[in-house]
């Protein structure tokens, strides 16, 4: 089989578009609609910022949002001046299917949770063509039991899911398949295409719907958007209007002739059912009270702000039915005749054609499947999202001023950031916010498609709407102050990096404009996050939420503070990541080969801090016990090890890079600052692990680990009864299933065990568990650090994999069955079953539904079963890399722009 070739996936016709002066065009329009608006900090005016209780799912179908919109399958142009979406009703639930349904943090016992079927199945980056499948119950949706259940359970129990409540027994239920295709770039059709899985015919109402999202209510001096419909040589057409928005046109259609039943309400709040006020409707909850209570007064046949072309249907078993939709730019050629069978036929082949250059290296069809999938959950994840937190915190005139108390509470000394974006989401439904760190790992992600997207996203969170002038990164709306790990450095990198692959050519001024926002960065946290000035680092829960005994975000029940391992390794990687942009950039501008320099010296004082005691008192790394942990300095001076064996004490691994002489060894000055530098302080040189050794003067070794120390931490990283598990490494060792960590103090005990799925504790984040289970971000970073230490070390170099079994691998073998484990977690098995799927035992065991992938938050530690958000390809979408290892070792041999063709010819993989 060919393997990939770059500039082949930039000659498909998906591939033109991207690199086409008309990409904004097409880009205009996408998925950019979430899936849960309400419950969400931003909808939140409390008075305590009980986000969850202020605007709850029983609200959202009638309360018109300030800050944004949600739908299933949703659709919208670039600021959701304008929405499309789907309803459902199946004639028995009490209200239409319009949104998805989850229970709160509070209702679930794992916290938040999402209780829906529904699959993203295929996607381009112009999302030219995006498809996904929501499942139906024909009977009325289990919304009460679900909550019921789930409140009635335990954390130490298992959550209650849809599938648990019977409604989807027997397959009693429809396959809904909605599909965009783009005949232009404002040129948009949907199908939605209805199956009736069951042996029984069922009936069902199909409503897709177009509506203005409500900016009117909160800025009265903002017109209002319009839709009405006339009829012109027997079509039915909606002409939509608004102010900020050329004019667009709606048709549908459906199979068979069923007739299609115009309907119209306002995207108004419903002020009669929720606050008892009086208010002229149609409300925004129109289409649910016609269709569910025939309520003829909650609709208008003529006009409105928000539509649905409603078409019944009676489906015979297994019988199949479909409604088209279209809506495009108004013009002097409308009407124009279509094809939309023919327009969606094609552009999924454009589709197929893009996927198969990029998979050419990909043999295993079911890999190909998997890959598809996460990427186009990532393609699908992407939202409008917009919040200003000063006119949040202040009000909208024309409403009530919100709580005082709000001033002085959540988010409030961030009245700079004002976001109104396309913007890359862990999920759509839990997340329907960004998270910084998240991010930074779906930007390597998206950049194997569409390296554009990735550097505006990487560029986006430093902006100065985003970047708070101290230069902290907003880490998510919930809590923007909360330090997440500095990734955004390695994913600027790492991204430059596939870029050049993909292109033939480093983007260097995107390099440049993120390395100055980025030391602003480094900056903050050298001065925030370093109590002493020592170069140990704090850093606080850094996304880990329960890893350790102390809640790391909050002030510790025993005063004093924590040292972290993971904190201090982290900078050290920031420090290496920084100082190879630098390096990049003094290829054009040797100025930057101070800056460059600033960094490798910062390494180093960072190395040295690491490493300054062999003992556990009062350094990292325990020697005693082979491993780093964080410390306890308690108010009186003494200080205790946490000896917790957790991902936190491999994280020092990620602190590794190779300076190659042929790729700077030309720079003017490098050479002598560096001989200058290592001179006068042999002290910090000699704490880095082989740093006097250079492999054949040409290679450099820069990282925290000398070598007994790694080959430590790689035994019990790569030890089965510890770390090592059939999908991965854990967050946690195993042995703290038997032997819990437990320390005492004034008389309390706190402690860790190893869990290695749902948290049984609702303390330091809930349901994100850090206790046992497989998370994708870290063991990608691990591979990646592996593949690096070999560049230096080479073949020869073997260490026991796994250990205890006598079997020796180079470091990049041990890369490659590490990322091996973790693709098995979403491959079928020897059985036809994925892992990542055992929850779903109902769909596991249809042959029509074997193809359909889930990409949870994290995995269970010993079976690798899907954990947390069901639907968080975020950073799980990395598995898209991982499928295609290439990818890994390719960006790390690009030449440097400085080469020959000769020396980079001799480098070339």
């Amino acid at each position: 089989m060919p393997t990939f070739c770059p500039n082949q996936l930039l000659k498909t016709v998906e591939g033109r578009r991207l690199s086409s002066p008309e990409l904004a065009s097409w880009r205009q329009w996408g998925p950019y609609l979430s899936e849960r608006q309400w419950g969400t900090v931003r909808e939140d005016y409390s008075p305590h910022g009980t986000a969850w209780d202020y605007l709850p799912h029983d609200h959202a179908r009638s309360r018109a949002y300030r800050w944004g919109e949600d739908g299933i399958a949703g659709f919208g142009d670039d600021k959701l001046d304008w929405c499309i979406s789907l309803a459902l009703w199946n004639g028995h639930d009490p209200i239409i299917k319009e949104r998805l349904f989850g229970l709160t943090n509070a209702e679930g016992n794992h916290g938040e949770d999402v209780k829906e079927l529904y699959f993203y199945l295929d996607g381009t980056p112009t999302h030219s063509y995006m498809r996904m499948l929501y499942k139906y119950p024909h009977a009325a949706f289990p919304y009460a039991d679900l909550v019921a259940e789930n409140a009635a359970r335990g954390a130490d129990m298992p959550e209650y899911e849809v599938l648990d409540t019977g409604v989807f027994d027997d397959k009693r239920y429809f396959d809904v398949t909605v599909e965009y295709a783009k005949h232009g770039p404002d040129d948009i059709v949907m199908r939605i295409t209805v199956e009736n899985r069951g042996d029984m015919e069922a009936s069902l109402d199909v409503l897709p719907q177009v509506w203005a999202r409500n900016v009117w209510s909160w800025d009265t001096k903002l017109e209002k958007a319009s839709m009405t419909i006339d009829e012109v040589d027997g079509e039915k057409r909606v002409h939509a209007l608004h102010p900020t928005h050329a004019p667009m046109v709606v048709t549908a259609s459906s199979s068979a002739a069923q007739p299609v039943e115009w309907i119209f309400c306002e995207n108004e709040t419903n002020v009669r059912r929720l606050f008892g006020s009086t208010g002229e409707g149609p409300f925004k909850d129109g289409f649910n009270d016609y269709l569910v209570a025939g309520r003829e007064e909650a609709i208008r046949r003529d006009r409105g702000t928000r539509v649905g072309a409603r078409v019944h249907f009676d489906l015979n078993a297994h019988g199949i039915a479909t409604v088209y939709l279209r809506m495009r730019a108004a013009g002097p050629q409308w009407p124009a005749e279509l094809d939309i069978d023919a327009t969606i036929r094609r552009r999924q082949a454009e589709a197929d054609e893009f996927y198969e250059v990029l998979q050419a290296g990909i043999e295993n069809p079911d890999a190909r499947l998997v890959q598809r999938q996460a990427l186009a959950g990532m393609l699908w994840s992407k939202q409008f999202y917009q919040f200003d937190v000063a006119r949040w915190l202040d009000g909208d005139p024309s409403q009530p001023k919100p709580p005082a108390a709000r001033k002085r509470g959540r988010d409030s000394d961030w009245r700079h950031l004002s976001n109104a974006d396309i913007v890359s989401m862990p999920d759509k439904w839990e997340y329907p916010w960004y998270a910084s760190w998240d991010l930074a790992f779906q930007a390597a992600a998206f950049a194997l498609v569409d390296p554009d997207f990735a550097k505006k996203q990487l560029l986006l969170l430093v902006k100065d709407r985003y970047l708070h002038p101290n230069g902290q990164i907003p880490a998510y709306e919930w809590a923007l102050s909360d330090a997440n790990p500095p990734v955004h450095a390695w994913a600027a990198w790492r991204v430059y990096e596939m870029d050049r692959v993909l292109t033939g050519k480093g983007d260097r001024d995107f390099l440049e404009r993120i390395f100055h926002k980025l030391l602003l960065n480094f900056s903050w946290w050298v001065n925030r996050k370093d109590v002493d000035g020592h170069n140990i680092f704090q850093g606080g829960f850094l996304g880990l939420d329960n890893v350790g005994i102390f809640d790391r975000s909050s002030p510790l029940p025993t005063g004093g503070r924590i040292d972290q391992a993971d904190g201090t390794a982290w900078m050290a990687s920031y420090a290496l990541d920084l100082m190879r942009i630098a390096l990049e950039l003094a290829e054009e501008n040797a100025v930057f080969v101070d800056i460059g320099v600033k960094f490798f010296e910062h390494f180093l004082y960072i190395a040295e801090a690491v490493s300054r005691s062999d003992t556990c008192e009062t350094g990292l790394w325990d020697e005693s016990d082979q491993f780093f942990y964080d410390v306890l300095r308690l108010p009186d001076g003494n200080t205790v090890p946490m000896r917790v064996r957790s991902i936190v004490g491999l994280i020092p691994m990620f602190a590794v890079h190779v300076l190659e002489h042929r790729l700077h060894g030309h720079l003017p000055m490098l050479r002598e600052r560096l001989k200058w530098f290592l001179m006068h302080r042999p002290d910090l040189a000699k704490l880095v692990s082989r740093w006097n050794e250079p492999k054949g003067g040409n290679q450099l070794l820069l990282s925290l680990l000398r070598g007994h120390r790694m080959k430590a931490l790689l035994r019990r990283m790569l030890d089965e009864s510890e770390f090592l598990s059939d999908y991965g490494v854990r967050a946690l060792s195993r042995v703290h299933r038997d032997l819990p960590f437990e320390y005492h103090h004034n008389g309390n005990s706190f402690g860790v065990k190893y869990l290695p799925a749902e948290s049984d504790s609702r303390v330091f984040g809930g349901n994100s568990n850090w206790r046992g289970p497989i998370w994708m971000p870290v063991n990608y970073l691990l591979i990646e650090s592996l593949y690096e230490f070999h560049r230096y070390y080479g073949d020869d170099f073997k260490v026991e994999y796994p250990t205890g079994s006598g079997a020796k691998r180079s470091l990049k073998g041990v890369a490659g069955a590490l990322s091996e484990r973790l693709t098995r977690l979403f491959l079928l098995d020897k059985d036809g079953r994925r892992p990542v799927m055992a929850a779903y035992p109902l769909l596991q065991a249809d042959p029509a539904c074997r193809d359909l992938v889930l990409f949870h938050e994290y995995f269970h530690g010993d079976n690798g079963r899907g954990v947390g958000a069901s639907h968080q390809t975020g950073w799980s979408g990395l598995i898209a890399l991982l499928l295609q290892p290439r990818i890994l070792t390719d960006v790390a041999n690009v030449p440097a722009a400085s080469q020959t063709a000769a020396e980079a010819e001799a480098v070339a993989p």
